[in-house]
Order: C-alpha cells, then sequence, then structure tokens
C-alpha cells in the first residue's frame, strides 16, 4: 500500500453519529447473547444490526447553549422471544443506555432509545447450533481482512487514539466526542494532508475568537504527536470572519447529532477501524449481528485476524490481504472460497505456503474463538 501513487482512509470517531449507531447495536446484541447463554445456555438466533440515529435540535452558544429535540436511537432487527420469555426490547434498551452513559460524554437525557425487534423466520432460527460445534452460515457473504497498516493508516489511528485520550480531554475540554478524520497523500513519499472535522462544546468557548485560537492549539498539539510532517487542517468549513456562533462548528454536546447530522449502522469503520478505498472492502454492518453465525461479522473478524496473524508470525511477508465467502446454510468453518493474497520480496516457498494454510485452517477449526472474542469485547468490529 505505501509503494502507491495514491491513497486515502478515512476514521469516524467515537461520538460520530455512525459511530454511536454501530456501538449501541452491537451493546444490544452482546447483552442479549450474554443473556440468551445465561437463560438458555446458548446464543439464540438474533441480528439487530440495523440501527439509526436521528438527530435532534439544538440552540448552541457561546457559554452554554441548550438541547431542544432530542436525539432518538432506533434498534432494529430480529431476535428470538421463545414467546416472551425474555424481553429483548428491555436488554437491548438497558444496553444501548449504558454504552452511551460509559462512553459518550453528555447527558443520557439527550437520546431517546426506542426498539423495534421482531422474531426472526424460522429458518434462520434454524441455522443457530444446538451443539456448538455445529454451526451453519445464515448468509451468503464474505469477509476482507489486510495487515500491516500502511504509513498513512497508522496516522489516522494515532490521531484518532490521541483525540479520543483522557490526556487530550483534559488538556482540551472544549474538544468534542465527535470528530472525523480524512487523510490523503500524493506520491509515494507525499506529506499527508490531514483533514478533521471536530465538534466543539459552546460552555468551554466564550468567543468567536477563542474558537479560532483553540482550534490553532488543537492542531499544534496534534502536529507534535506525529513523526514525520503533515498538513492538518481542522473544520474547514468555518467562516474565518466569524464573530459570533454562526459559521463555526459549536456544539452543545460535543456531537454532530445534536442537530447537523444522523446516522446509519454500517456506514462507519470496518473492523480494520479505518475506511480504506484503496482496499478490498465488505459492504456488511459488523456491528449488532450476532457472534455465532452471521458471517458479516465472523467473517470480517476472522479474515482481519488471520491476516495480522500471518503478518506477525510468517517470516518475510511484506503485506497479508485475506478473503473469506460463505454459503449459506453450509458450515461456518468450510467457507466456499479461502484466499490468501501476499506480497513478499522474495518467491512463496512451499514452506511459506504450508505456514499460511496452518493458520488458515487453525482459525477456521477453531471459529468459536471469534464468538469469545466478540463478547469479551477483544475483537476488531468498528
Amino acid at each position: 500500500m505505501d509503494r502507491l501513487e495514491f491513497e486515502m482512509c478515512e476514521h469516524k470517531g467515537i461520538g460520530h453519529p455512525d459511530t454511536i449507531a454501530d456501538a449501541v447495536c452491537e451493546a444490544a446484541s452482546r447483552e442479549l447473547s450474554l443473556a440468551y447463554r445465561e437463560r438458555f445456555g446458548r446464543i439464540l438466533h438474533h441480528n439487530l444490526d440495523k440501527g439509526l440515529l436521528i438527530a435532534g435540535r439544538s440552540v448552541p452558544h457561546f457559554g452554554g447553549g441548550a438541547i431542544i429535540e432530542p436525539m432518538k436511537i432506533i434498534i432494529c432487527g430480529r431476535a428470538t422471544t421463545l414467546g416472551g420469555k425474555i424481553d429483548v426490547h428491555e436488554i437491548a434498551a438497558t444496553a444501548a443506555r449504558r454504552y452511551l452513559q460509559q462512553h459518550i460524554r453528555c447527558d443520557p437525557g439527550n437520546f431517546k432509545i426506542v426498539t423495534e425487534i421482531k422474531d426472526g423466520s424460522a429458518s434462520l432460527q434454524a441455522v443457530m447450533p444446538v451443539r456448538r460445534d455445529i454451526i451453519l452460515c445464515n448468509d451468503t457473504s464474505f469477509g476482507v481482512g489486510y495487515a500491516p497498516y500502511s504509513r498513512l493508516e497508522n496516522i489516522v489511528l494515532q490521531l484518532a487514539g490521541l483525540l479520543k485520550s483522557d490526556e487530550f480531554r483534559q488538556n482540551f475540554p472544549a474538544a468534542g466526542d465527535d470528530f472525523k478524520i480524512m487523510a490523503h497523500r500524493v506520491g509515494v513519499n507525499g506529506v499527508p494532508v490531514i483533514t478533521i472535522a471536530l465538534a466543539i462544546i459552546d460552555k468551554h468557548v466564550e468567543s468567536a475568537s477563542r474558537y479560532f485560537s483553540l482550534k490553532d492549539a488543537i492542531r499544534s498539539r496534534l502536529n507534535s504527536n506525529l513523526a514525520a510532517p503533515a498538513e492538518i487542517r481542522i473544520n474547514t468549513l468555518d467562516d474565518p470572519d466569524a464573530t459570533d456562533e454562526q459559521g463555526i462548528y459549536l456544539t452543545v454536546t460535543g456531537l454532530s447529532a445534536e442537530m447537523g447530522d444522523d446516522g446509519q449502522v454500517g456506514r462507519g469503520n470496518r473492523a480494520s477501524g479505518l475506511i480504506t478505498p484503496n482496499r478490498a472492502m465488505s459492504l456488511e454492518a459488523v456491528a449488532g449481528k450476532n457472534p455465532v453465525s452471521h458471517v458479516g461479522k465472523i467473517y470480517n473478524v476472522m479474515a482481519t485476524l488471520i491476516s495480522r496473524d500471518i503478518y506477525e508470525n510468517v517470516g518475510n511477508v511484506d503485506e497479508v490481504n485475506v478473503q473469506l465467502l460463505s454459503a449459506i446454510g453450509k458450515p461456518i468453518d468450510q467457507p466456499q472460497a479461502a484466499v490468501v493474497e501476499l506480497s513478499t520480496p522474495a518467491s512463496i516457498t512451499a514452506e511459506l505456503s504450508g505456514q499460511v494454510k496452518a493458520i488458515v485452517n487453525r482459525w477456521l477449526a477453531n471459529v468459536g474463538r471469534i464468538t469469545d472474542l466478540v463478547l469479551e469485547q477483544k475483537a476488531p468490529l468498528y
């Protein structure tokens, strides 16, 4: 990837509307999975991957504005209720509220949570295993993964980690949770150009001049975190001549969803944590799908972990790309195709090929490990 003449990639931060939609639906799926396992001894069929975040209305003001209409989160999908033996609506809504309380720095009362969940079809319920060693794919789909990250991708992830760090938030309390990073470079050694949208919280800003000086300070801090030069631009829609709240990215909550933007599951980061148009990608939403039989989740997570495993443990490999293709109703550990593309400085030997196949087969033979990683919140999802 680093040898391409042009590259671009994107990351949507923890407070971006699409990321919030992903996160609350994933939280709902995880809590429902744990509840199924506790009450019935196994995870039952469900997919809560059709979530929507509908923007509210706000009036930002220097020193502190107001929310005049709350944001609305709709968690939509299918889940097994066994005739009302389990309250899937309450479990999903409670999980969403808990996620917001723990991860988003604004009053959870600014969100209204609605669940639209119904029982799934009998045929899809039937693919869920009674015994863990018999798992059938509930869809015909594919997953992709790659390793390692390119230099540009690492820069984007590094900046994202800084923007949501405790240290940054303490130094810049006006910086909201909602941010998006778009980076590109032209030329193999081109200087990265990084455009960042960062919501600013109004109660920490007393004037337009303070807003612009804050932007300069944040830009300087971000640049100081990078090992190589980059051009960082923040909130490029801002009117440089603004003298009041109009024409600048000012918010009450630190979230664009309070008024400016809606969100939807599957429109955000892939399992890599990035959106990477220069690479193979799946359009499947990983978040919210059941972690047992839905290949839209299992194969994307597995392909990502397989690629990392190969890159880290097989010598003399520069880059790894993995693609897994399923067939509905067939065993999940027997994909229609498992393709590994390697970039190496030398030829691919029989020994190297054997090492790669062994890693792929090991992951497929232990597909249940993906379920565990998801429930333990150790799997890359978004």
